[in-house]
């Protein structure tokens, strides 16, 4: 095992310019993770200048067996902090040979959005908070829980420490450093109300990008938990009963927002996600109705309301923010199985496009 490692952790700088460049996409679920590796000539900073690819989507449930072709598109580069040197991640969207986007690429009208002048004069800054659940192999039962039964309730979890309150703390570690090595912007961590249950947040991130480092992100923890031998779940509500769900809580700004008077600009922000609750619910992730309940802090699915530091409203606005009278707020309606494209792009629509 020690010459595996050693193998592994060889250094290709040592004797060759060449790099490996993992290109990395979304599979036809929506939240299946997808990557083959490639080598190239030499190191690569610049997206643009790397060369598109294939892969056979009748594998992965994005085409027909009789025209199985889909075209990768490389749209953003991060360091690999795996095979480490000059290696490469590569965030890719997918396209037909004719270039059109196929269904699954959410990524490509959510440029559109961040592209649109009025959206770039606004610089919308996001950060999404991202919960996940860590499982056991062989019984898909959160990690830290007895096999078949249930922890003590809810209450020392939260950012515990010990080891019978914080469960699968080196995994959560290894990834929170992978992340800064990556370049993806991680600003924290934490252990989460349900035991076997973490966060981390990503941001602040400008517009498109703020998609392209969640899903980095999420690529990175999934190849940390295969490594450790946890299954990762995204699942809005993994335990029923009284334990809290997953969600990806998106805190959200504007130029507008964060200037002097910003209160107002967020106000009438607001009152236009109202408006269009129930289109954002639909977009906001599978099986959130599990997890919207009214309770476990959380607003009842089927209404809209927000409030000041209020943890049980469909939109939260900060004490500081209160106070000072600019700033940002926190939509906490998208669950953890959210796509990062859709829900930043349909954000920056609804509060900056839409004329209700």
């Amino acid at each position: 095992m020690s010459l595996l490692n050693d193998l592994i952790n060889l250094n290709l700088s040592d004797t060759t310019e060449k790099i490996i460049a993992e290109y990395i996409w979304i599979g036809g679920s929506g939240m299946d993770l997808r990557s083959k590796a490639r080598t190239l000539p030499g190191p690569v900073t610049d997206p643009s200048k790397l060369p598109k690819w294939n892969y056979d989507g009748s594998s992965t449930n994005q085409a027909p067996g009789d025209d199985s072709e889909v075209i990768l598109y490389p749209q953003a580069i991060f360091k690999d902090p795996f095979r480490k040197g000059n290696n490469i991640l590569v965030m890719c969207d997918a396209y037909t040979p004719a270039g059109e986007p196929i269904p699954t690429n959410k990524r490509f009208n959510a440029a559109k959005i961040f592209s649109h002048p009025d959206v770039v004069a606004e610089e919308p800054w996001y950060g999404i908070e991202q919960e996940y659940t860590l499982l056991q192999k062989d019984t898909k039962w959160p990690l830290g829980w007895p096999v078949g039964g249930f922890p003590g309730p809810q209450g020392p979890y939260y950012c515990g420490v010990g080891a019978d309150k914080s469960f699968g703390r080196d995994i959560v570690d290894s990834h929170y450093k992978a992340c800064l090595y990556a370049g993806v912007n991680i600003s924290g961590i934490n252990g989460e109300v349900m035991p076997g249950q973490w966060e981390f947040q990503v941001g602040p991130s400008v517009g498109i990008s703020a998609g392209d480092q969640i899903w980095i992100a999420r690529y990175i923890l999934e190849r940390i938990t295969e490594i450790a031998g946890v299954v990762l779940s995204f699942d809005p509500k993994p335990i029923p009963g009284d334990w809290n769900g997953a969600g990806a809580h998106t805190n959200y700004s504007t130029k507008s927002m964060r200037n002097d008077g910003g209160i107002d600009v967020i106000k009438k922000a607001i009152e236009k996600l109202g408006l269009r609750h129930k289109e954002h619910i639909a977009a906001y992730g599978e099986g959130n109705e599990r997890r919207l309940t009214g309770r476990h802090e959380t607003a009842d699915i089927n209404s809209f309301s927000w409030g000041v530091a209020n943890r049980g409203a469909s939109i939260r606005v900060g004490r500081d923010t209160e106070k000072d009278g600019k700033g940002y707020f926190e939509d906490r309606r998208p669950a953890s199985n959210m796509d990062p494209y859709v829900v930043t792009s349909m954000i920056a629509e609804t509060t900056i496009l839409s004329k209700p």
